[in-house]
Parts: C-alpha cells; structure tokens; sequence
C-alpha cells in the first residue's frame, strides 16, 4: 500500500498523472488499511483533477464520507471538491460547500485558506446574489494583509481581479498585482488551484499590459506541461494566451492557440467552462479577423447560445454570443442579448468596459433607433474606461462615441483623440479600427494607409480589404506588403527611451514598439528593461 502511494505520488510529481490513477487505483483494491482510506481516495481526486471531473467528484465525496480525525486531510478534500465542482460549473454548491466547513475550522490561518477559496468562486459565480457586498469584505481583508504567506497572496490576487472587474483605477489593480508577485508565484503548488495565478496575470492584460501578461502565462504554461496537466488547465493556458493576442491585435497568432486550446477543452467535456472559455475566445478573434459566418456555424456546431454557464467566463459568453448577432446584422437579437447583459452585471457592479463592452455594443446596436440612446450609453462607458485608465479601453469607447456620434467635427476630434491614445498602447487591432474611421471621415490617404498597413499586420483581413476600397476610392495608392518584425527596431527603441524621457516620438514608431514590447507608454520604462534583460 505505501509503496503504491509513493509511487502514485512520484508520478505525480513527474508529470505522469494517467500512472498514478492506475496506482491507486491498485492501492484502492487492496483494499487500504481502514484509516488510510479517506487519503487513498484523496489522493485519487488530486491525479483526476479536472481530467475526470466526474470520478474526481466521486472520489472526494466518498473520501469525505470515511471516517477520519485529520484536520489537514479533512481541509484538502473540501478544498478540491470545491475546486472540481467550480470547474463543472457548480459555483454555488462550491461557495456552499466551503462556508458550512469555515465555522467548523478553529485553526486561524486554515480558516483564512478557506475564506479565500469561498471569495474565489463567488467571484467566478455569475449568480452570486450580493458582489458588492463580497467585494467590501475582500477588499476590507486584503487591504490589511502583508503577503506574508502563499494564502495572504492568494487573497490580494483575488483583490486585483475584483478592482479589475468593477473598473477601479489601472493604478490600483497593478499595485495589488504587483503585491502577488513580489516573491515567486508558482502555477503548479501541489495543493492549490491555477485560479489566481491565472487571474493577476490577466489583471495586467486588462490594464495594458499584455506583455506581461504573456509572460507569466508561458511561465505557468511550461510548469503544467511539466506536471503533465494537459487537460482542463493546459486548454485554459491556451485560450487564455489567445485572448492576450487577441487584445495586441495578433490576430492570426490568437486563431492558432485558441483552436489548440479548444481542441483541449472538447477532451473535459462541451458546455464546462473550459469549453465556455475556449470557444467564446475563438469567436471573438474570427469577428475581428471578419469571418463572421464560419464563427456562426462554430458557434451552431458546438451549441454556443443559452443557456449561458454558471460561471463567469471571460469574455463573456452572452456578449461574445451577441456581437455574433450583431456582425450577422441580427440587430433586435443583439439587443435584447445585450440588455440582459446589462441586468445581470450591473447589479454586481462589474462595470469596467476593459473587461466587459456590453455598453459600447448596445450603443451600435439601438443607434439606428434610438441616437440618443446610443450617445448616453457610450458616454457612460466612456467615463468608465476614463476611470479606469487604460488607453485601449479608453480609445475603444471614444471610436464607439464618434460611431453614434451626430456632428461630423465632433466625430472627428473623438477618432483624432482615440488615435492619439491608441498609439500609445499595445492594442493593434483597436488602433486599426480607429485609424480607419478617422482616416474614412477626414478622406485622409495617409491615415488610410496606415490603417490598412496596421490591419494588415494584425490579420484583420476584413478590415484590411474595406481599407484599401477606400483607399483606391481616394485616389491613393496600395502599399506592399508589411514588414512587420516581432522585436522593436534599433529605431523603435530609441523612440521608446526618448518617449520615457519625455522627449516628442514619431506617432508609428511609438505605437509599433508599444504593440511589440505589450505596454502602453507608462509601463514603456519596465518593459524596455524587461527586454534589455531578455536580450542580454
């Protein structure tokens, strides 16, 4: 039996989860001496994890049902059956599961482990009945926490995610990221879930910071394919790093990894939430790259429409489903879908566009009915993205104003403005998008030019090709193809260290080393260092 355990363990350890179910499987049938049977089966839930949610289910809760008096065993049972009901899309019965054990927990700082597990997937609960509510608590506790062990941190990651989501300021949000991060920050800890590793990564997409963001994702990538994860949490690392992509605008690099993750997820299971995940993040990319109706069909094929997951899944499901709609010009659809979005986040006061657009998407949709409708739902978005401070959220919604806009010059200081801001940042796509409309509204062959060379380069093609119709209209003429390199030019990066001295940079040449290193221009300083060390 201890033999079996321990090699069971070391497989584990190696990588080599499918060996170790079959060890304990053995040690199982021998059957385990009568108290270790609630560690037998423990043992076997933590090598199924999230390969086989089912028998992980089945494994924990019969582990739960042995009789036995150790309170750290007892404590990391209940700790993965949360975890693996959370990613079945069970959220509420995890929050339960973990609040009727935290009264029963005398131990202070195993107390604590357990409140940051509840918070956790209250968080991730899209009918969680009082967010704001939750979000004081979390932010009362992490506020007075040092980070002094793995669970304080846990805790302050979980703060970041929340000031992300209910759009408090960029600042903010990176100081508590920065908070996590300051020791090493490990993926793969034998006795916790990826979650929050995964979530202050993405804090820093949000907050234009996608480089870093890929960094610490090719960094977890690499520890769970050390540890053979290459089920549910391999198909997340995927997804997720396609959506990073996405946001910089490398759209045919996003299409890639976001097919490889979604080939994962099909493994766990359709309608769990790494299928969710998966297949919201390829349609989304498809839209921009313009191919609306092979993301329809992808979306038919895999059953994308409601109802929509327990969880909270960005992007978000519904969204993604119903600017879907609104690309095919199902506009009423698109509407309503839209709408309910609404209902359901406002009340949780998850407002940040960053995160979720649902305004930006409901002002084109009601804006050939309603104008003003239109105009007070992207000037409220507006204000939000302002707040929360991150140029390609702002730049998004000031494109979106001047969309639904009803006066030519103020269409056009609003582009101008969003041209300014997204050159400053990492999102190429969005800095596309923007180019184009101000290009098309001024008539202006060198703004379309650019546009059509910025597009090109993210693999927007649909984009790229009404570009060059109006680019030919105007007289202009088409510009080869790109010369698009992966790392800053000698001449890029003097115009990012003369743009961190304050010194005027070329408007290109500052906007293609932004996009290159991921960073908008307050974060130029770290990311040039990041690369200096990475080069040397």
């Amino acid at each position: 039996m201890r033999t079996l355990r321990e090699a069971a363990a070391e497989n584990l350890r190696a990588g080599a989860p499918e060996a170790a179910r079959r060890q304990l499987d053995r040690a199982l049938q021998e059957p385990p001496d009568f108290d270790e049977r609630a560690a037998v089966l423990y043992e076997l839930g933590c090598a199924s994890l999230l390969t086989e949610p089912a028998n992980t289910v089945n494994h924990l809760r019969a582990a739960l049902a042995e009789p036995f008096d150790d309170p750290a065993l007892r404590q990391g049972i209940v700790i993965r059956l949360a975890q693996v009901l959370a990613h079945s899309d069970h959220l509420s019965e995890a929050s339960e599961l973990l609040a009727r054990e935290i009264p029963h927990t005398p131990d202070a700082r195993a107390r604590l482990r357990l409140q940051s597990e509840q918070f956790m997937w209250d968080a991730f609960d899209a009918a969680e009945t009082d967010s704001p509510a939750r979000s004081r608590r979390l932010a009362k506790l992490a506020d007075r926490l040092g980070g002094r062990d793995l669970t304080e941190r846990y805790v302050i990651g979980l703060r970041a995610w929340d000031a992300c989501l209910r759009g408090e300021s960029v600042e903010t949000v990176l100081h508590h990221a920065r908070r996590v991060l300051a020791e090493p920050f490990s993926w793969a800890y034998a006795d916790r879930g990826f979650e929050v590793p995964v979530l202050t990564a993405m804090v820093h997409m949000y907050a234009d910071r996608p480089g870093r963001a890929e960094e610490l994702f090719a960094a977890g990538t690499a520890e769970f394919e050390r540890q053979g994860w290459r089920g549910a949490h391999l198909s997340f690392a995927y997804g997720l790093r396609a959506y990073i992509r996405y946001r910089r605008g490398q759209l045919a690099e996003a299409e890639e990894l976001a097919r490889a993750g979604l080939r994962l997820a099909e493994r766990v299971g359709r309608r769990t939430p790494v299928h969710w995940y998966a297949i919201a993040i390829l349609l989304t990319t498809l839209v921009a790259r313009g191919r609306v109706d092979e993301a329809w069909e992808l979306a038919r094929e895999h059953g994308y429409g409601e109802p929509f997951p327990a969880a909270v899944v960005f992007p978000d499901s519904q969204t993604v489903h119903a600017e879907l709609l609104l690309a095919r010009g199902e506009t009423k659809a698109a509407t309503a879908a839209l709408e309910e979005v609404g209902r359901r986040l406002t009340p949780r006061g998850i407002q940040n566009p960053a995160w979720c657009p649902w305004q930006l998407l409901l002002a084109r949709a009601v804006a050939p009915e309603d104008p003003a409708a239109a105009r007070a739902l992207a000037d409220e978005a507006l204000g939000r993205a302002r707040a929360f401070g991150a140029p390609s959220a702002i730049g998004q919604a000031l494109r979106v104003r001047a969309e639904v806009a009803d006066a030519p010059g103020e269409r056009t200081a609003l582009l101008a403005e969003a041209v300014a801001l997204l050159s400053r940042s990492p999102a190429g796509y969005e800095l596309a998008l923007a180019l184009a409309a101000l290009g098309a509204e001024r008539g202006d062959r060198e703004l379309l030019t650019r546009a059509l060379i910025t597009s090109r380069e993210c693999g927007a093609d649909s984009l790229a090709a009404s570009t060059a119709e109006r680019l030919l209209a105007l007289g202009g003429a088409l510009p080869c193809g790109s010369s698009w390199e992966d790392e800053p030019t000698p001449e890029e990066l003097r115009a990012a260290e003369d743009a961190v001295r304050g010194v005027p940079t070329p408007g290109p040449e500052l906007s293609a080393v932004c996009r290159k290193l991921g960073t908008d221009l307050n974060g130029l300083s770290d990311a040039l260092a990041a690369f200096a060390r990475g080069a040397h």
